[in-house]
């Protein structure tokens, strides 16, 4: 009975992470000591968003860190660098469904209809870069795409979201 509770909830939970809109990869250094930082500080240098965005980035990302440890400090173990970006995408829909009149359908005899549709969307990409403060080297780095910045709506749940999942693998694993 165990052993299917738990093949249950594995599956459970590898539906629930496939199903996620955003695109997410991590990455780090192997040779870094995570356990060994206590400290963080946050450079915005390179976040070129609104200041509504902004917060919100910054406020999940010190909620996580927090959550994990760490802290706020002006001599920090950890330097995080914030990056955003966005860029416009054209999504093309074409139908080819069969003809009105004719043999055939739309490839044989008679009139037949072609329906294309454009959609134009910005998606966004946020990159959040951990330095190690004392060596200045990047020792993890969380890249995740897929928010649709034309609705602030969705900005509001899909920020805090895709922070989330970016820095579930945070500290990582080491296997």
């Amino acid at each position: 009975m165990k052993r299917y509770f738990l093949l249950l909830a594995a599956s459970a939970a590898l539906l629930v992470t496939s199903c996620s809109p955003f695109q997410v990869r991590t990455d780090y250094a192997e040779t870094a000591h995570f356990t060994d930082y206590k400290t963080y500080q946050f450079r915005v240098d390179d976040l070129k968003i609104n200041d509504l965005d902004k917060d919100r980035v910054l406020n999940e990302v010190a909620k996580s860190l927090q959550s994990k440890g760490l802290s706020a400090s002006q001599t920090p173990d950890l330097i995080v660098n914030l990056k955003a970006s966005h860029k416009k995408i054209e999504d093309i829909r074409d139908d080819r469904p069969y003809g009105m009149w004719g043999w055939g359908g739309s490839y044989g005899w008679g009139w037949g209809m072609n329906r294309t549709w454009t959609t134009e969307y910005n998606r966004g990409s946020l990159v959040i870069d951990i330095v190690d403060a004392k060596t200045n080297k990047l020792v993890w780095q969380g890249i995740g795409s897929g928010i649709n910045v034309d609705s602030p709506k969705s900005k509001q749940k899909q920020i805090p979201a895709i922070v989330t999942e970016m820095m579930a693998n945070y500290p990582p694993v080491k296997k």
